[in-house]
Parts: structure tokens; C-alpha cells; sequence
């Protein structure tokens, strides 16, 4: 007989049964991670007999579009049709924003089914880098440089994400480049899964992109690191080169497709992570 699986609101008291899951898919996320991905999101769980079998967070961005994250299966609870159940909740919670989403391989045919078209790659690079000299171009962010950090990550990722902007000056720490006497390029650092991630990362060009990261790694000497970027940035052999070996990833993808025009001045060079963009 197969029991109910009944669809929640996700609450602060199903993370330790979300981290199981995601610890079950082999993902690094510490309950410090999905606390914080809550904190920014919106969710539902599934639950059969009072256990947690499945997890999907929507991560709004205003009006201007959504992330969905973190959906998890219990592996023993697939082909029962969950993933669809979960995604159908998620889309809800989205309403009629723009949605973003980073798929594996094996939920790629279901976010197909559901109208999501490819747009990129994501390639996940980690490790311990080697020793660099921090780079005299870079300094840290003042409180007084949140306002002009997350302006230029509006331009470059095409939705005001002010709420994630201000929770990582909290949790994390920001680099920025300034040229003519403003921020021309930021990265952020947070602690992540295994140790600390860097992103995002946004610059004009790729030279001004590999400085910020330079700087955490100068100024990490001997952590574990990771970054999230895309394959069109070119970022990818840099960091190899730097020790931070490419991994794994996943595929870009969007819904309903978007087209908006490039600015030259603000790329996003690496993500916040795969979850929130």
C-alpha cells in the first residue's frame, strides 16, 4: 500500500531533515546553508508519515524574476511523480515571474517537460589554490559601498537582488574594485559546505574578474574554496591554473525564455552559488 505524501509550507523546523536529503544526494550544503537559503526564499517540503521526502525552495527576486533551488527526492521515493508535484508548488510560489533554475542531468527531462530551455553551462571549480599576492587593485567594501555593489549586480544579473546583497555583507565579506572613484567590479566571500565560496563576481572585463577572486585567495591561504561560474565567461582554465579543480556543474536554464541586452560594463563572472544565481 503506498502511503500519503502530503505537500507543506517549508518551516525553520524541517532543516535538519533537508540537510539529510541534500547530504543523501552527495550535495555540501551545512544547515547554516539552507538556514540561509530560506531565509531568502519561499518553499514547500513533502512529507509521507512525518518524514521529510522532499524539498523545493523559490527564491524571489522582486518582480523581476525567480530562482527555483534546491529540489531534492528522497532517493528511495522516485518515480512516484514528486519531482513534478514539487516543481508544480515551486511555479506557484513563482506566479508569473521569469524563472531561473540550474538542472542535473537527471531532472533535466522533467524541467523540460515544463517549458525550461537551456541557456548555458555552469561549471563548479574547487580546491585548495596556490599562494597569490594579493593584488594592490582590490580593497575591501565599506558599508558605504552596498548600495553601488548591488546596483551593478542588478545590471549584470537583470533583477534587483538587494535582499541577497544585503544578507551576504552580513554573513560573508565583499572585495571591490574602484575605478574614477566608484565600484566598477565586486566579489563577495561567504563560508560555504566544505569551507568558503566566492561569488558572486561581477566586473566589466575578465582581468578585473580574476583580480577579485585573487584577492580571497590571497587572503585564504590554504582554505577550501570553491566557485561557481559559466562556461561563456572564460573564467574556467584560470581557475584550474589557480588549483581550483573543475568538478562537476550543471545546466542554465530559464523560463519563459529572456532576452535583454548585454551591459558592457557589469558581467556576472561567477555565481552567488547554483542555487541563488
Amino acid at each position: 500500500m503506498t502511503n500519503q505524501i502530503d505537500i507543506a509550507d517549508f518551516g525553520l523546523d524541517h532543516l535538519e531533515a533537508a540537510a539529510n536529503l541534500s547530504r543523501q544526494a552527495g550535495w555540501p550544503h551545512r544547515i547554516e546553508d539552507w538556514r540561509m537559503a530560506l531565509a531568502l526564499s519561499e518553499g514547500v517540503v513533502a512529507v509521507e508519515d512525518g518524514r521529510v521526502v522532499g524539498t523545493v525552495l523559490v527564491t524571489p527576486y522582486e518582480a523581476d524574476c525567480a530562482t527555483i533551488n534546491m529540489v531534492i527526492v528522497d532517493e528511495a521515493m522516485r518515480g512516484r511523480g514528486l519531482g513534478r508535484r514539487l516543481m508544480d508548488a515551486a511555479m506557484a510560489i513563482a506566479g508569473e515571474r521569469p524563472v531561473r533554475l540550474v538542472a542535473t542531468a537527471e531532472g533535466l527531462p522533467l524541467y523540460e517537460k515544463l517549458g525550461f530551455r537551456e541557456t548555458g553551462s555552469i561549471l563548479q571549480h574547487q580546491g585548495i589554490a596556490r599562494e597569490l599576492a594579493v593584488p594592490a587593485a582590490v580593497s575591501a567594501a565599506t558599508s558605504a559601498d552596498i548600495g553601488a555593489i548591488a546596483e551593478l549586480d542588478r545590471r549584470a544579473f537583470g533583477a534587483d537582488r538587494g535582499r541577497l546583497i544585503a544578507y551576504l555583507a552580513t554573513v560573508g565579506e565583499f572585495a571591490v574594485i574602484r575605478r574614477d572613484g566608484r565600484v566598477s567590479g565586486f566579489a563577495a566571500l561567504r563560508a560555504f559546505g566544505r569551507g568558503e565560496v566566492i561569488g558572486p563576481v561581477v566586473a566589466a572585463e575578465i582581468d578585473d574578474a580574476k583580480l577579485l577572486i585573487a584577492h580571497f585567495i590571497a587572503k585564504r591561504p590554504g582554505r577550501f574554496l570553491r566557485v561557481d561560474t559559466t562556461a561563456d565567461t572564460g573564467l574556467s582554465p584560470w581557475l584550474v591554473e589557480q588549483g581550483l579543480a573543475h568538478v562537476g556543474g550543471g545546466i542554465a536554464m530559464v523560463k519563459p525564455p529572456i532576452q535583454r541586452p548585454a551591459d558592457p560594463a557589469a558581467v556576472t563572472f561567477s555565481l552567488a552559488n547554483q542555487a541563488l544565481g
